[in-house]
């Protein structure tokens, strides 16, 4: 972000579906490619038989320091966005990305070599 905001590299666009609250106004690809989304994220996992409980307590802790507004300003910071929610909103997220990615691989014909 600081060679952004220095001048020594102008953003063209970015590949989320909405506009960053960082670069408000650099346009989206979408703006330009409809439909045209393109996002890396990042996300804490457990190993499948954790217990539900646990799962919520990491969950809620996790969420909790993501609430802070310490944290949301140093993540926006680097550039991202804070994404909270639960287990099953986490789950749903990792399924979606799955199908979308998947189109893209088979359309494309790629192949593990």
């Amino acid at each position: 972000m600081n060679t952004l905001k220095s001048g020594a590299l102008r953003a063209l666009a970015v590949t989320d579906a909405t506009r960053s609250e960082v670069l408000p106004d650099v346009p989206t690809i979408g703006e330009f490619v409809p439909g045209f989304e393109a996002t890396t994220w990042l996300g804490l996992g457990a190993p499948k038989n954790t217990p539900p409980d646990i799962v919520q307590k990491l969950n809620s802790e996790i969420n909790a320091s993501l609430a802070d507004p310490k944290m949301r300003a140093r993540i926006s910071e680097l550039g991202a966005a804070v994404f909270a929610g639960s287990a099953g909103d986490f789950e749903r997220h990792i399924a979606q990305e799955t199908e979308k990615w998947g189109k893209v691989i088979r359309a494309a014909n790629i192949k593990v070599e």
